[in-house]
């Protein structure tokens, strides 16, 4: 991708000291390349080009809220080289950004375009009291980019402090690290503060980003682990209330994404029991985002485990909570939650109406305020919810149209959600009286399952087997029966 922009623009906002870029502060000239659209909107386009190149970036709106509002003053090489390609012929003070020696003072050991020198192994401390160098952060999406579920595990906690008692007691840091217990329990325990914050709400976002990649299978297990590292970090308490706030949010956003890999592994009472942790943190902390996303997900777990009514039920209070954060598409969402519990119970007519006004809502576009973690609600989920919908009510038909438009809008590089739509597409297909089509539907889904790991999409294509099972003898329906029994 190649955004066509100004340069001259982002020149003259980043016009102050020679080489340096602005002043910490707002970053005005970044702001400006962002134009008409959204944060969400923009960090998606972000992401496209960062794969266009070949590079992982976890980019989200909270990313680009913050590189806006000059918290970043200079981004990590991974992202410079992404808007680099978005901005062909722009420096970064083009960009509104300081330059990298300005930001990591005599922290710095390379110049701007050198490789850091730990640039392939994680940045431990070598005691179990050690902090990592703040200068760092602008280095540290380089740090293993190989080895993505690993990356997961480091950037979920912060060494230093109570941060590392936390980490040590919880078995998180390699053995060196714990070494010396002792001594970090003579040092006087200082509150959590920003780095131990942003590793928390880090962890989220890579989460996510694995997950959308490869399902969630392989991460669920290893990815509870950060989650009882941030509520160590919780009962540590924190400085300032702003920091209290970003940290409960952080957590109850973690256990959300930790109850999601739950929930598609299989695990629906583990995923309860971490909707509801979520759930009671927002309660505690007087967030309404958090609890609103909280009771979305509880609503699609209920839905899945065959309890529509109280599928309905959180659908309506996450609804009530969502009114007043000014989110149009988040409103829509929850609407297609309800459908989704109306269909359940067989009441179409009620269905119907929750779809027609997700539809109208969705129809109103983003906002500024929609949550960074909706990023993945576009169109193709859309269409898959309401595919989801015709199928409870037994249209077939309807389901399998919505089905294949899901399928045909989604983004490939999304593997898992790819992987889910055909799956939906083929069951439907099956259940409509067209078993070569849904065949070849199934085909797909087992073209995808080297990279992703669902248990969910597993089940689908096990039910869909079984649809198929009486026209095995049927040359494509074999084929399909043939290849998923030996998967």
């Amino acid at each position: 991708m190649a955004t066509s922009t100004d340069p001259s623009a982002g020149a003259n906002s980043a016009a102050q000291a020679p080489g340096r870029g602005p002043a910490k502060g707002p970053n005005t000239a970044f702001r400006e390349l962002r134009g008409q659209r959204s944060p969400g909107e923009f960090a998606a386009a972000v992401r496209r080009a960062a794969r266009e190149i070949g590079e992982q970036v976890a980019c989200d709106a909270r990313y680009v809220g913050r590189v806006e509002a000059g918290e970043i003053r200079c981004p990590n090489y991974a992202y410079e080289r992404v808007f680099r390609h978005m901005f062909p012929g722009l420096t970064l003070a083009d960009m509104g950004f300081s330059s990298r020696e300005a930001v990591r003072g005599r922290g710095a050991r390379a110049g701007c375009g050198a490789t850091p020198a730990y640039a392939t192994h994680p940045p431990y401390p070598q005691h179990g009291c050690g902090t990592i160098d703040h200068h760092h952060e602008v280095e540290r999406d380089e740090v293993e980019r190989d080895d993505e579920e690993s990356d997961v595990l480091r950037r979920a906690f912060m060494t230093g402090g109570s941060a590392t008692l936390a980490a040590v007691s919880l078995g998180l840091l390699p053995e060196h690290a714990a070494a010396a217990p002792h001594d970090c329990a003579r040092q006087p325990v200082r509150l959590v503060g920003e780095a131990e914050v942003s590793a928390v709400e880090e962890a989220v976002r890579r989460i996510r980003l694995l997950d959308d990649r490869h399902g969630a299978n392989g991460l669920y297990r290893r990815a509870a682990q950060p989650l009882r590292t941030a509520y160590a970090l919780l009962d540590a308490g924190t400085a300032r209330r702003s920091t209290a706030d970003r940290l409960h949010a952080g957590a109850g956003e973690l256990a959300i994404s930790v109850g999601w890999l739950a929930h598609d592994s299989g695990h629906y009472e583990e995923a309860r029991s971490h909707y509801a942790e979520a759930l009671a943190t927002a309660r505690l902390a007087g967030d309404p985002a958090l609890e609103a996303h909280a009771f979305c997900n509880m609503s699609f777990l209920a839905r899945d485990a065959g309890r529509p009514r109280e599928a309905l039920r959180a659908a309506q209070a996450g609804g009530r909570a969502a009114r007043r954060l000014g989110s149009p598409r988040l409103l829509a969402l929850l609407s297609l939650r309800e459908a989704g519990g109306w269909a359940g119970l067989g009441d179409r007519a009620a269905c119907e109406q929750s779809l027609a006004r997700a539809h109208a809502l969705f129809a109103r576009g983003p906002a500024e305020r929609d949550p960074e973690w909706m990023t993945f609600f576009v169109e193709a989920e859309l269409e898959m919810l309401e595919a989801q919908c015709w199928s409870a009510l037994g249209d077939w038909p309807r389901a399998s149209r919505h089905a294949r438009r899901a399928a045909s809008l989604q983004d490939p590089h999304f593997a898992r959600n790819l992987a889910l739509y055909r799956a939906e597409l083929a069951d439907d297909l099956a259940r409509a009286g067209a078993p070569t089509e849904s065949a070849a539907a199934g085909h797909q889904v087992l073209d995808l399952l080297p990279e992703v790991q669902s248990t969910r999409i597993q089940a689908m294509l096990a039910d869909t087997a079984r649809i198929l099972a009486p026209h095995a003898t049927c040359p494509e329906v074999g084929s399909f029966l043939d290849r998923r029994a030996s998967v």
